[in-house]
């Protein structure tokens, strides 16, 4: 008799990656993709004299994080991104922390990133062509000073 799976635990199956939100100040903002995720540790190459193998060692070094690239479609009368982006005057901009939350298949959070002390790097409009039959999609570049992962 063939497995129907429903014996089989719920936790077994990873999440999938297309629910989910980001939140700026206590705006909910709805995304098609966000990328850049990502955290590395840049690591540190030492060899002193006396060592008598033919390698270094390597040591963690400073933490680096990516910007994080956000993308939307274009409504009618939407400028959040740009008004942000025009808030910029030399080394002063209100940085806000932005969270982005994986949801579950009932909505629920089970994934938290947060972005600290963040900011828009970029902002680009989408472009044009007069044969497109696609949505108009936006693109915004935050740059942050941390990333921190939280499991709900």
């Amino acid at each position: 008799m063939a497995d129907d799976g429903s014996a089989q635990s719920a936790t077994v199956w990873p999440l999938p990656k297309f629910r989910f939100e980001v939140r700026w100040d206590s705006a909910v903002m709805h995304f098609q993709e966000v990328s850049g995720l990502d955290v590395e540790t840049q690591r540190i190459e030492y060899r002193h004299a006396d060592i008598p193998g033919f390698s270094v060692t390597k040591m963690p070094g400073l933490q680096k994080v990516s910007d994080v690239t956000l993308k939307k479609g274009v409504f009618k009368s939407d400028n959040r991104f740009w008004d942000w982006f025009n808030e910029i005057k030399m080394n002063t901009i209100k940085r806000k922390p932005v969270t982005i939350t994986l949801l579950d298949e009932a909505g629920a959070p089970t994934m938290v990133w947060t972005l600290a002390n963040a900011w828009p790097s970029k902002v680009s409009g989408t472009d044009l062509k007069s044969e497109g039959n696609e949505v108009a999609v936006e693109t915004i570049v935050i740059s942050h000073e941390g990333l921190t992962i939280a499991n709900v």
